[in-house]
């Protein structure tokens, strides 16, 4: 069984207990690595409880410093509880990000977009469907549509759109699979990465015990509604005491995955208290998702 390797700084970012919007939980970061510089959007957690999100930059991808202040915080009524697991790609000249509101009303995704990482302007719901999340943009477009996957409970589908506004061909994509370690429910991790063999995505899979594990799927280049190769194992799995014990035991959840030179960098939160950083080729990560 292939499985990634955990950096021996790990966690590499905790919570700030002298900084009140932080001081409980950091956790389900996006990173993307631009102009050669790690820079990071994680999701934080005050004791009020309310997500908003902080920025990081780092120069090796393990060390990073983060700003004072959040760059994005709930605004709008359906994100009023928070803004939640942000995930962001490059895409023709800017960043795109995808983030959970959570509100009374319960989740819905939506839309964001910046020049800088650090302002944010708002697009809207991202679809029109509350209940949704774990969506995360292609970094290119198919055509000219663009592509997104989401969850519609309990399985990952895509969607297409010519605007970011209509999405349309929405099909199951990736569905749970009974007695496995995904048997209850899936959801996207970070942006699809794009290898000579197809996108290689990264998921989060979870069980009857509640258990979040991450692996991996290989799909079509042209087509991502075809699914090449889904091994049956995982990658990841809780196994260090901060990834078992903390606001929500036994859980890796990455919204991340990085590739710089030859090397995968996948940042994840650990039972939603911690950002921890795993690593692998990604040579041999892609001949796992093709053989495993």
């Amino acid at each position: 069984m292939f499985q990634l390797k955990r950096h021996p700084a790990n966690p590499i970012l905790l919570p700030r207990p002298d900084s009140p919007w932080q001081a409980l939980n950091v956790f389900n970061p996006a990173v993307v690595f631009h102009r050669g510089l790690f820079h990071m959007l994680y999701r934080a957690q005050g004791l009020d409880y309310v997500s908003r999100i902080g920025y990081a930059v780092s120069e090796d991808g393990v060390r990073f410093s983060r700003l004072e202040d959040p760059v994005f915080w709930p605004e709008a009524p359906k994100e009023a509880r928070g803004v939640e697991d942000p995930r962001v790609v490059f895409l023709e000249g800017r960043f795109y990000m995808t983030y959970t509101g959570y509100s009374a009303q319960g989740i819905q995704p939506f839309l964001a977009e910046s020049e800088t990482l650090l302002r944010w302007r708002r697009l809207g719901e991202a679809l029109p469907e509350m209940g949704n999340k774990n969506h995360v943009l292609f970094p290119e477009r198919f055509g000219h549509r663009y592509a997104m996957l989401h969850r519609r409970p309990p399985a990952i589908w895509v969607a297409f759109s010519s605007d970011l506004k209509t999405w349309e061909d929405d099909t199951l994509l990736l569905p749970p699979r009974p007695h496995l370690w995904d048997s209850v429910r899936v959801g996207a991790a970070g942006p699809p990465l794009l290898t000579p063999k197809g996108w290689l995505l990264l998921y989060h899979g979870v069980d009857h015990g509640n258990v979040y594990r991450l692996g991996v799927a290989l799909l079509d280049r042209e087509d991502p509604r075809r699914v090449l190769h889904r091994p049956e194992g995982f990658i990841l799995q809780p196994e260090e005491v901060w990834e078992i014990r903390g606001d929500v035991p036994n859980v890796v959840f990455s919204c991340a995955n990085v590739v710089v030179g030859e090397e995968v960098y996948v940042y994840y939160g650990g039972a939603d208290r911690v950002i921890g950083l795993a690593t692998a080729p990604l040579a041999a990560l892609l001949r796992y998702a093709e053989e495993g």
